[in-house]
């Protein structure tokens, strides 16, 4: 993972096995799942994450929606509001602000 983008991952550690995916957001297209896995790789995921100090946000449900697409695929359109809302989230937590938006 590399910080110099945005990135993100979500995890999900309930009863079943756990599972993690990372996304990838270049501004200009719908965020990309740069990673989905279970049990090891989500672990992986959740600790490379921490490692580059990528933001890691629980949310069990929306892992579950987002772990059935594949690696490489844009996030549906259907779920394009909570994760703009997750990334406006960690972009206020950051002190970023997108182009031509007033600055507080």
């Amino acid at each position: 993972m590399n910080r110099n983008s945005d990135e993100s991952a979500t995890s999900s550690e309930t009863s079943k096995a756990p599972k993690a995916v990372a996304l990838f957001y270049d501004g200009i297209r719908a965020p990309e799942l740069s990673a989905v896995g279970t049990h090891a790789v989500a672990e992986r995921i959740i600790a490379e994450a921490k490692k580059h100090r990528i933001p890691v946000y629980e949310n069990p449900e929306l892992v579950e929606l987002l772990s059935r697409q594949r690696q490489g695929e844009l996030i549906p359109p259907e779920l394009y509001q909570v994760v703009a809302e997750i990334i406006a989230f960690i972009y206020h937590l950051e002190g970023r602000y997108p182009r031509d938006w007033p600055v507080p």
